[in-house]
């Protein structure tokens, strides 16, 4: 693997052909609560949103590039704040990197280190949550790695096929 730094910007208008790609993409849908497609319109509009503050919308994406040794700066990925609450200063986290060539190569480590930086002194948050699948064995990897901990099990909460369900993890990390 080569040199590379890990950058979190802000979404721009110029995301938007890739969020229509990803948010479209069924085969990620389950580690959300996504049941339909996006339209660009609807992406137009939170792109839009997207610019006002966390306070006002109670959600951040940040996207996740990958600046390479040669210079060139790609987007891999995507990290969420969301179901931010001030008044108990926390808030839920994602993480998606978007193509299976970019992951497995420390980038979501890396940009789940500097969201939980600017969580814990930006927005000095007290704690941190994510629900993740318990079949999905990188994320839950990926999450105790920043030092989350599992604190709850919630029994055959997602659906997986017409008569299977599988359970969900609540993991924390207080900062």
């Amino acid at each position: 693997m080569g040199t590379y730094q890990v950058l979190l910007r802000a979404v721009e208008p110029l995301d938007l052909e890739m969020l229509y790609e990803q948010e479209n993409n069924p085969e990620v849908w389950g580690a959300g609560s996504t049941l339909a497609p996006y339209s660009r319109h609807t992406l137009q509009q939170y792109l839009q949103d997207a610019q006002q503050s966390i306070y006002a919308t109670r959600q951040l994406r940040l996207m996740v590039d990958v600046l390479q040794e040669d210079g060139v700066r790609v987007t891999v990925g995507a990290v969420d704040l969301f179901d931010f609450d001030p008044q108990n200063l926390r808030a839920e986290v994602g993480i998606i990197i978007y193509a299976p060539p970019f992951r497995r190569k420390g980038y979501a480590t890396q940009a789940m280190r500097q969201l939980i930086r600017y969580a814990a002194g930006a927005l000095q948050l007290h704690q941190l949550h994510c629900s993740v699948a318990e079949s999905n064995e990188a994320s839950v990897a990926l999450f105790r790695k920043v030092g989350f901990e599992i604190s709850g099990v919630k029994k055959d909460w997602r659906k997986t096929s017409q008569h299977a369900f599988e359970n969900e993890l609540l993991m924390q990390r207080f900062l």
